[in-house]
Formats: C-alpha cells, sequence, structure tokens
C-alpha cells in the first residue's frame, strides 16, 4: 500500500494525522486478528467528506496504531493518551425530576449505549462465524432477561415482510450500514448474523451487530429522564452478568469508531421549541453551555420538523454516564425555560 493522495480541500481527521511519516511508522502493522493500517483508514479514503476517517478492528487498533488514533481522539474528545476514564451508572447520582411533567415540550426520551464483546474483533475485522457466535451469545443473555425488560429477538436473516413491515413502522428496524460503515467493511454479510430485540412495552431495544455488536437502548414518550436511565442500567448490569464488555481503563468503553468511546452513550430528546429555535444563536448559546448537540428529529444531518429538535450530549469520553445524562438533563431545563420566556 503506498501513501494516500488527499486531496488539498480533505478536512477529515485522518487527513490531518496520517502524514507520511506515520504511515510509514505504521503500514506493515497487524494487530493479533489480522487487521492492518489499510482497513483502518479505507472509509476515510473512500469517503473524502468524513469527519474522522477511521475505525478500529479490535481493542488492540487503539495501541497498535496508537500514533494515528491518539491524535485523532485527542483532537475529538480533548482526551490525551495520558488520560484514563471513569464509568458511573449509579442512577441515585442522576439529579433529574421531569423536567415537563405537564408534556408541553418533551416529545419523546431515548438513552443509547454502544457495547462491544470481550475479547473478539469489532465489527470491522470480525468473521462471519465470530459475528454468529456474537449473537447466540448476546440472544442467549437478552432471552433471560425479565420484568419490563422481557420480550423477544427477531433476527434479520429470514425476517417475514409482515414482521419487517411491524418494525420499520414503530422505527426499530435499522437498515444496511451507510457508504462510510460499508467501506469500514461493517457490512459485511449483510443481514446475518443481526437482529433486533425489544420488550412488550417497546420501551427497550437492542441492535445486534449493527455499528457495534449491542446497541442497548431504553426509550419512552414524555421527559422522564430517570426512569429511562434506571431501565437502561437495569438492562446492561443484567447482559454484563452473561456477556462481558469490551472496556480499557484509558478509553472506556470500547467501540469501532473513535467517537463512541467512553461512555458510548448517547441520551436525548425530541423536544419542541419553535420560539427559541427562531434565534439560532441563543438556542446554540445554551447548547454549548451544557455540552449538548443539536440535530434534526431524524438524526445527524437531518432538518427539524415544526421547531421540534434532537437534543442530545455530546462529551462521551473523560466523563462517567450520569455526567452525560446530567449535562442533557440540565441543558433542557435550560432550553425550556428559554422558550417559556418568549411567551
Amino acid at each position: 500500500m503506498n501513501y494516500p493522495n488527499f486531496p488539498e480541500d480533505c478536512r477529515s481527521l485522518l487527513c490531518k494525522y496520517l502524514t507520511p511519516e506515520v504511515f510509514e511508522l505504521l503500514k506493515e502493522r497487524k494487530t493479533s486478528h489480522g487487521f492492518t493500517l489499510e482497513q483502518a483508514i479505507n472509509s476515510g479514503i473512500q469517503n473524502i467528506d468524513s469527519s474522522i476517517g477511521v475505525y478500529a478492528g479490535d481493542k488492540e487498533s487503539y495501541t497498535v496504531f496508537g500514533p494515528l488514533f491518539d491524535p485523532i481522539i485527542e483532537a475529538y474528545h480533548g482526551f490525551s493518551k495520558n488520560d484514563s476514564h471513569h464509568s458511573n451508572m449509579e442512577p441515585d447520582l442522576l439529579k433529574a425530576p421531569n423536567p415537563d411533567p405537564e408534556g408541553e415540550f418533551i416529545l419523546s426520551t431515548r438513552i443509547r449505549v454502544g457495547r462491544n464483546v470481550d475479547n473478539m474483533p469489532l465489527g470491522p475485522a470480525i468473521s462471519k462465524e465470530q459475528r454468529n457466535q456474537v449473537e447466540t451469545r448476546v440472544v442467549k443473555a437478552l432471552n433471560l432477561l425479565d420484568g419490563e425488560l422481557k420480550g423477544k429477538y427477531y433476527p434479520l436473516t429470514g425476517m417475514s415482510k409482515e414482521i419487517q413491515d411491524m418494525l420499520i413502522k414503530e422505527h426499530f428496524l435499522f437498515k444496511e450500514g451507510d457508504r462510510f460503515l460499508d467501506a469500514a467493511g461493517l457490512n459485511r454479510d449483510w443481514p446475518e448474523g443481526r437482529g433486533i430485540y425489544h420488550n412488550h412495552d417497546k420501551t427497550f431495544l437492542v441492535w445486534v451487530n449493527e455499528e457495534d455488536q449491542m446497541r442497548i437502548i431504553s426509550m419512552q414518550q414524555g421527559g422522564d429522564i430517570k426512569e429511562v436511565f434506571i431501565r437502561l442500567v437495569n438492562a446492561i448490569k443484567s447482559i454484563e452478568t452473561k456477556v462481558p464488555f469490551s472496556y480499557s481503563y484509558h478509553l472506556g468503553f470500547i467501540t469501532s469508531c473513535p467517537t463512541n468511546l467512553g461512555t458510548a452513550m448517547r441520551a436525548s430528546v425530541h423536544i419542541a421549541l419553535p420560539k427559541l429555535s427562531k434565534d439560532m444563536d441563543a438556542f446554540k448559546s445554551i447548547t454549548d453551555k451544557y455540552h449538548l448537540q443539536i440535530r434534526g428529529i431524524h438524526g445527524e444531518h437531518s432538518e427539524s420538523e415544526g421547531g421540534v429538535y434532537d437534543i442530545s450530549n455530546r462529551r462521551r469520553l473523560g466523563i462517567t454516564e450520569v455526567r452525560a445524562v446530567q449535562d442533557m438533563y440540565d441543558g433542557v431545563v435550560a432550553l425550556i425555560e428559554a422558550e417559556k420566556a418568549l411567551g
């Protein structure tokens, strides 16, 4: 492999930090799962409009290709290679009474985390057999959930049109990954080894072998953020007793995309702010203060509809899960106050 020729207008962190010197240093390296630099950077080379441009194939990628990953992680998270990450999922430490008991502003709340199985390669490097093993192990653990978490697993392979339509209607069905994930090797053997679990109340959901091996999601209508967090924590604790997660004291929970490292958590609400959103500077000054991200309601790069926005925590690495949810909660309280003040 030769040093890639990046166009002058390339703005990704890969373009910035993959210098010819770093390339020479890393080009022959391989992890114990056989993952190479070429695989790690392929998505960023194929998609010059990437903002990051690299994916890890396993936990080792973060050390084996450290001279590339370390500066990217520092640039994105403000977290140096000498820092350590601490996890804290104690719901009692979260101060979050429902900020909108009348249901005037918050339509729904959703908190999700990414998790991968310890001692297994990540999606970009995993073999078909290993992916199927992951599915078997995870589904076994999910089938042991009880109480409000009890539900059913729907494999994507051989899924009937009826179930497909039902899951699309519920906005549960994940589709084959986009071009960024495709170039990273995450769409291989689609749809084998992949599926969706949800509880009977449709307030708890697990995506198996999408971008990460598990996307664990707790959600419900309205603004009871603490209730959503408690359900998520209970599920995570139960799953982890059967399936150990990949974790590092430096980077927290290991994910294939470096942007999700640490808590691997995205805590969000869909919130109606029709007045405040007319003044985006005022809106952004609040979200910036609380380290929050503004998106449209259909996810990243989408537009708002009817003044409704998706507001979520921006920080993931170097803070605890409780802190990430508290940031989101405190910011939402401030946004509601600002909206009310506009009459």
